[in-house]
């Protein structure tokens, strides 16, 4: 094992939650920066009115899921699956109840991949 903890975990598991810090990373730059744009109104399916009103509260949501991917990507560095366990269930309740309350493509995007580093990163599979 390297100093950064790498090998601690299995390689999908890692890669996973790699690919679920990116994601969130991605959550955060559309939340944060582009919410009132052209592709966040696409993405989101807003109209620039509804995205003006509710900017500020996109921008929160972008600020956590930028702390979720810096959990993640944390977790990741230092080889702690513990850790990255936890933020694997937060992004996994979130994203659940998202599909339950907001739409159903959200489990897909968010609690899907979350779930499946979920079972890698705690031993159910690989």
């Amino acid at each position: 094992m390297n100093s950064w903890g790498w090998c601690s975990m299995n390689g999908i598991g890692l890669a996973l939650i790699l690919l679920v810090g990116f994601i969130h990373t991605g959550f955060m730059i559309l939340e944060s920066f582009f919410w009132t744009k052209p592709i966040g109104l696409k993405i989101f399916r807003q109209s620039p009115e509804t995205a003006a009103v509710t900017r500020v509260l996109a921008l929160n949501m972008g600020l956590y899921n930028g702390f979720l991917a810096a959990g993640l990507f944390w977790s990741a560095l230092a080889g702690n699956s513990s850790s990255a366990n936890f933020f694997l269930c937060c992004v996994s309740v979130a994203g659940i109840v998202g599909a339950l309350t907001a739409s159903k493509n959200i489990f897909f995007y968010q609690a899907l991949p979350a779930l499946l580093a979920l079972l890698f990163t705690s031993g159910i599979l690989g």
